[in-house]
Order: structure tokens, then C-alpha cells, then sequence
């Protein structure tokens, strides 16, 4: 099974779980920035099989469902001290209205949301502490890592990074002792070669968000076969790159079907592939595919038991792309 060692020396298996969809709802007035509504039940029964699975990363966010991933973690995970859970600060929302919150990563507010996620995720320390703003002013942001050292300090937060696409940005705030990782886009479509470099090189653990493209590199995914309009993927903001409308992105369609054959190399099933190509793209990444039900996690698991694409597959896939 492919493994990773942590900054904190711990070993585990180089895959972890997001837990955006588990969040179930969240609207900014009347736009969805989630991926619909969620089976509390279903997704208990999918943390204990990817538990049994040997899954011990599980990363949330205050704003998933203004905090209702975090509850629906620290319930199934309560007293695991075997499983690491990462989480953000910097957006959040209002549980009782799904409303999201302006964003706010002021000393206050971060010890605020810190204190809310220990009670949601029934955690004394959190294992990893992220600026949740991709974009956020780089000078602006040693104020956030300063809180987030005293934290450290005080062992309210072992570690800390940063949610953001911008090389430069991680690579800013690297140096420091407690920051060991930056989050960000990376999947077969998004190769995200810069910001993996400023990991590799300053030894950063690379987690990767949309693995799987929100969906699209499952297969599930088809023109006409869209998603439900209460669903980010159908909200029209302006980050959505793979869905327009709540579509698939036809310009993506495309590609995959050039890619299907090569992905599902080995008996694979498509995100397998997906999944292998960044296992074989970077030794020091750990993909964090979003799931909502059990035969999503063991899909996804199963990566891991498959392994890397082979070299060969990877040399063809950068051909049809023409990277």
C-alpha cells in the first residue's frame, strides 16, 4: 500500500478523505456552494468503512455546511487518536440559516473559528490548521501565521499551511517551523507543477483538492446528465471550471474520453485512475477525493491498493495532453 510520513512522523496511507459534501448545504443569498443535500446515516457508514479501509486523513472546513462536517467527524471519529483531522479557518457560515459568512481571517476571528471546530470535531488539538483564501494578500497573511504559531505554542494546533494555488504564497511562508503544507488544485487536468515544486522543495506535504475534478473524472458525469441546481457545480461562479450550469465542461468531456482508456489501465475504475496518476505524478501528495457515500470511499480506496500508474501510462497521458 502506498504510505506518506507526515511531519509529525506518522505514517499513513497516501490517501485522505474531504469532506466538502458531507456538509450538506450552504448558500451565499441564494447561490449553492456545496454539492447539494447529504444522508447524515450514509456518511457515518462511509468514515467507519473508510476507517476500516485504512483511511486515517480526514480534511473539513468550518464553511462545509457552516460547520456540519466538522459535527458529523468529531461524532464518527470521537476518540480516534489514531486519525488525523484537518480543517481551516478564514470562511465559515451559520448552521441554523446555511448562510455563508464573510470572510474574516483577523487574529479574533481564527481564534473564534478555532475554538468552534475543538468543539464540532470533540478535539483538543487540531492536527492541521489551513488558511482557507486562496488569494489572500501574501503580507497579510503573516498576521494569520503569527496567530497560528501562538496556537502552536499555547498546543492548541500542532501544524498549520495554507489552502492556495499561488506558488508564491506557499512559498512566502514556508520557512516557518509549524507550516508543513500547502493545499491546492491538482488532478490529471490541473498539473499544478508550480506550487508542487515549491513543496517538493521546501518539504511541504502537497494535499490535493478536486482530485477528481468535482466528479467529472468518476465518469458519473455527462452531458445532459448534470447535477441538481441546489449544487455548486450548477451555482455559475466564477472559479467553476469543470461544470458550466451545472454540466459538465465540454472542452473536459473531451478530454476524457481521450484519457478513459489509458486511465482505466489495470482493471482501475476511472477515479482509481485519476487517482493513480497523481500517486505516480508526485511521491509526496496525498489526494483527498471528496466522497458522500460507502461505494464512493471503497472506489477511491482502492487507488491506493492499485498503486501508481505505470510509467508508460503517464508517458502516454502526457502525449494526449500534450504536457
Amino acid at each position: 500500500m502506498q504510505e506518506i510520513t507526515l511531519w509529525n512522523g506518522r505514517t499513513v496511507p497516501r490517501l485522505g478523505m474531504g469532506c466538502w459534501a458531507l456538509g450538506g448545504p450552504l448558500y451565499a443569498g441564494e447561490v449553492p456552494l456545496s454539492y447539494g443535500d447529504v444522508d447524515d446515516t450514509a456518511s457515518r457508514r462511509a468514515i467507519a468503512v473508510a476507517l476500516e479501509l485504512g483511511i486515517r486523513v480526514f480534511d473539513t472546513a468550518p464553511n462545509y455546511g457552516a460547520g456540519h462536517s466538522e459535527l458529523v467527524l468529531g461524532e464518527a471519529l470521537a476518540g480516534r487518536d489514531d486519525v488525523l483531522i484537518f480543517t481551516k479557518v478564514g470562511q465559515s457560515g451559520v448552521l441554523e440559516t446555511r448562510q455563508a459568512n464573510p470572510p474574516d481571517a483577523s487574529p479574533t476571528a481564527i481564534r473564534a473559528s478555532v475554538e468552534a471546530s475543538r468543539r464540532r470535531l470533540r478535539r483538543d488539538r487540531l492536527d492541521l490548521l489551513q488558511l482557507h483564501l486562496n488569494d489572500y494578500p501574501v503580507e497579510r497573511a503573516a498576521e494569520v501565521f503569527d496567530t497560528c504559531e501562538a496556537l502552536r505554542a499555547e498546543g492548541i494546533v500542532s501544524a498549520y499551511g495554507w489552502s492556495t494555488d499561488d506558488a508564491d504564497r506557499a512559498a512566502a511562508y514556508a520557512d516557518r517551523e509549524g507550516f508543513v503544507a500547502v493545499q491546492h488544485d491538482f488532478n490529471v487536468f490541473q498539473p499544478a507543477r508550480e506550487v508542487l515544486d515549491v513543496a517538493r522543495r521546501k518539504g511541504l506535504v502537497s494535499l490535493a483538492r478536486l482530485p477528481l475534478a468535482m466528479g467529472l473524472l468518476t465518469g458519473k458525469y455527462r452531458p445532459g446528465a448534470g447535477t441538481g441546481r441546489n449544487d455548486v457545480r450548477a451555482s455559475g461562479v466564477d472559479w467553476l471550471v469543470y461544470f458550466k450550469d451545472g454540466e459538465p465542461a465540454p472542452e473536459f468531456v473531451r478530454k476524457l474520453a481521450a484519457l478513459r482508456d489509458l486511465l482505466t489501465v489495470g482493471g482501475r475504475s476511472l477515479a482509481q485512475g485519476a487517482l493513480g496518476w497523481i500517486l505516480a505524478r508526485s511521491s509526496h501528495t496525498v489526494p483527498l477525493p471528496g466522497f458522500k457515500s460507502e461505494a464512493q470511499v471503497r472506489d477511491n480506496a482502492g487507488a491506493v491498493e492499485k498503486g501508481p500508474l505505470p510509467p508508460g501510462v503517464m508517458a502516454e497521458i502526457d502525449a494526449v495532453l500534450g504536457a
